[in-house]
């Protein structure tokens, strides 16, 4: 069994977007860089949690995601099933058909054991369990948020007012009057 990136990421997302839960909506942007995960991957990844109704998004200025219950109600397991991470072990996907034509591995009931005690675990860690371990550990909040514009940070260089017509018929203006 493997969790990839789209299972990791979407948890930590969460986690980033619970423990700033109280100051209003959250933006992707923000989220991409505090956690280095790229922002069109997180728009993927916050469609689909949003389509499982464990986010809300807000539109235009002070926008961004809310979760769409407490946290104390989402489980990591809900969050990693909503991006399509399949938590599974077994070499069938849990189909029994390991060697072909409905025939089973010997393994296959170990594996599938397994998928069932890591549903179990996974389904047993909320997402305010893990903020809460964040802020024992020490998890301070920013004061201003870091996000970095894609404005500029150069200097505003203001155009040079030049007193000249500003089309032919002004030039021809100009010069009727001299």
């Amino acid at each position: 069994m493997r969790l990839t990136t789209k299972g990791r990421f979407a948890v930590t997302a969460m986690i980033d977007l619970g423990l700033r839960q109280a100051s209003g909506p959250v933006t992707l942007a923000a989220i991409s860089q505090r956690q280095q995960i790229s922002l069109s991957y997180l728009e993927q990844l916050f469609g689909k949690l949003r389509r499982h109704a464990l986010v809300e998004s807000t539109r235009g200025p002070g926008g961004g995601y809310t979760l769409a219950k407490s946290a104390q109600d989402i489980t990591v397991a809900e969050i990693i099933t909503s991006v399509d991470e399949p938590i599974d072990a077994t070499q069938c996907s849990g189909k029994s058909n390991c060697l072909g034509e409905g025939q089973r591995c010997m393994t296959h009931d170990l594996w599938d054991s397994l998928n069932v005690k890591m549903v179990e675990f996974l389904d047993s860690v909320s997402l305010q369990k893990l903020v809460d371990e964040q802020l024992a550990k020490g998890f301070q909040l920013e004061e201003k948020p870091s996000l970095k514009r894609a404005i500029s940070s150069m200097p505003v260089i203001k155009p040079m007012r030049v007193n000249a017509p500003n089309s032919v018929f002004a030039l021809g203006n100009a010069y009727s009057k001299m």
